[in-house]
């Protein structure tokens, strides 16, 4: 496996991209406060002309996500458009309407219901499971579900999870999201979809977006996804066939980073243990 070319940041690619797809969680924002230099990164590349879609493992519609972002202090600058899991996971579960549904996941997700026509119920009676997350992300691990899990999986019941990361940082602290309970529910033998990252369908819903933005059909080459996670944003893209930009100080930059600098040996270890690869490598999102 050939370990990706580290860049000081996204101004040593320019001229090879015209798109980027780019994670937000861990790369442009921690959950709770913007990184300004990956905000900066991305308004200049589309001031020299490229497009930026923020490409996101959230479970909520895109306008919720804006939503967040602005409230972060994203500027505008730095984005095209925003493209979710829950834009591209909506497909999946008005296949399944009227249902009824198991939800589970914090209200806050709710909006990615609307208009689908979906009626919900106890695990008892539902015909499936709808989820976005753990209730409470503060306190509650994938363990906490076992045994309901365990159920469902015996009587058949397929899960759709609306959020494929394993867990998100939100500060200082790793939490965990839908995947790490779609993990679980695989591991008891049940069934599970997503459309999320790694999957194809998000990838799809973006390159159609920037399609759209630009008026023109999207050249693969000059495609860079970056993002911090090897399960979702390496493996979609190496899915994709497109290049990616690693960002080590994401997820696993307490294994990846010593005193600020990257890994390289540890980084392709954590490549090598996800079956995963990148053309590039940085600390952080800069320009």
């Amino acid at each position: 496996m050939t370990s990706p070319k580290v860049v000081p940041g996204l101004s040593a690619l320019t001229g090879r991209y015209d798109l980027l797809l780019c994670d937000i969680w861990g790369v442009v924002h921690n959950g709770r406060d913007a990184f300004p230099a990956a905000c900066d990164a991305l308004a200049q590349f589309r001031a020299q002309g490229g497009e930026v879609i923020l490409i996101s493992n959230s479970p909520r519609p895109r306008a919720g996500v804006v939503a967040q972002l602005d409230g972060l202090g994203v500027p505008r600058a730095a984005i095209s458009q925003v493209v979710t899991s829950g834009d591209a996971t909506r497909k999946l579960l008005a296949a399944r309407a009227p249902g009824p549904a198991w939800k589970i996941g914090p209200d806050r997700d709710d909006p990615l219901y609307d208009g689908l026509g979906l009626e919900f119920s106890d695990i008892e009676k539902a015909t499936f499971i709808a989820c976005t997350g753990p209730f409470d992300d503060e306190t509650e691990t994938p363990e906490d579900y076992r045994e309901r899990f365990r159920a469902a999986a015996a009587r058949g019941l397929p899960m759709i999870c609306a959020n494929p990361d394993i867990v998100v940082q939100r500060g200082d602290k790793l939490i965990y999201c839908g995947g790490a309970l779609a993990e679980l529910y695989e591991a008891l033998d049940g069934q599970v979809a997503m459309a999320g990252k790694p999957h194809a369908a998000i990838y799809e819903l973006a390159l159609a977006e920037a399609a759209a933005l630009t008026g023109r059909a999207i050249d693969r080459r000059r495609v860079l996804c970056i993002g911090d996670g090897p399960r979702t944003d390496l493996r979609g893209a190496n899915a994709q066939g497109l290049d990616a930009l690693f960002i080590a100080a994401g997820i696993h930059g307490q294994e990846i980073l010593a005193k600020g600098e990257l890994d390289v040996a540890m980084m392709d270890h954590v490549f090598e243990t996800e079956g995963v690869t990148a053309t590039w490598a940085t600390v952080e999102l800069v320009w």
